[in-house]
C-alpha cells in the first residue's frame, strides 16, 4: 500500500509517526475524526476538570487564570505521576473543545513518542528581568505539537479535502478541530497554493 506523505522530510517523519497514533487508537479510515479524550487513558493521563483544582487556588489565581491570563496557557500536566501511574492533566476550561483537542493530543504525543517531561521550574532571569526556562526543549516540543496536529487532520485527507474544494473551516468541522490549526497543518504540509488556487476559483 502507498502511503501518502507530505513533500517535506520532517513532514515525512511526524505523519509517519501520526499515523501509527492512529492505527493505535484504532481508526480504519484517514478521515475518521480522532478523540483525544478517548485516547488518554491508553497514555495513562488523567485529564481533570478545571473545577477540581480550584479549592487548591486562591481567589486572585483562579480570576487571572480563566480572567486576563486565560489566552496565555492551554493546558498543564503535573511533574509527579499519580498513585496509579497517570499523569495528571489540566485543560484551560475557556477554550472551546477544539482547541482543547489539540491541548491535549500534543500531551498524548509527548507520552508515545517517550518524550521526558519538561520541567516548569524557573532557574534564572534574562538581563531584562524575565523568567527563563531552562528545561524548554523546542526540537521535543515541535515535534510533539506536529505529530499531534498530523494524528487529528491526516495529510493524505487534507490533500484530498482540499482538492475537493473544502474550505478551512469545513475541514474543522469534520476533524473537529479549530480552523487555525487545519491552516496550520495546510501551510506546513506545503498545500497552501493549491488550497488558495481551489478557493479562488471554486
Amino acid at each position: 500500500m502507498i502511503i501518502d506523505l507530505p513533500p517535506t522530510q520532517k513532514g515525512k517523519n511526524f505523519e509517519i509517526k501520526a499515523i501509527g497514533l492512529r492505527d493505535f487508537a484504532g481508526l480504519r479510515s484517514d478521515e475518521d475524526h480522532l478523540d483525544p479524550f478517548l485516547l488518554a487513558d491508553y497514555a495513562k493521563l488523567l485529564v481533570a476538570p478545571f473545577e477540581a483544582v480550584e479549592p487548591l487556588l486562591t481567589a486572585e489565581t483562579k480570576k487571572h487564570l480563566i480572567g486576563e491570563g486565560k489566552d496565555k496557557w492551554s493546558g498543564g500536566a503535573c511533574s509527579h505521576t499519580l498513585p496509579d501511574g497517570k499523569k495528571l492533566i489540566i485543560l484551560n476550561p475557556t477554550h472551546a473543545k477544539n482547541r482543547q483537542n489539540a491541548t491535549l493530543m500534543e500531551e498524548i504525543s509527548h507520552v508515545f513518542l517517550g518524550h521526558k517531561p519538561s520541567r516548569l521550574a524557573i532557574e534564572t532571569t534574562n538581563s531584562q528581568g524575565k523568567a527563563i526556562a531552562r528545561d524548554y526543549h523546542a526540537e521535543i516540543e515541535e515535534e510533539a505539537y506536529s505529530v499531534g496536529a498530523a494524528a487529528l487532520v491526516p495529510y493524505s485527507a487534507l490533500r484530498r479535502m482540499i482538492e475537493s474544494g473544502k474550505t478551512s473551516a469545513q475541514i474543522a468541522k469534520h476533524f473537529r478541530v479549530s480552523r487555525q490549526l487545519v491552516e496550520f497543518r495546510i501551510k506546513i504540509s506545503r498545500l497552501w497554493d493549491k488550497y488558495a488556487e481551489k478557493i479562488v476559483t471554486g
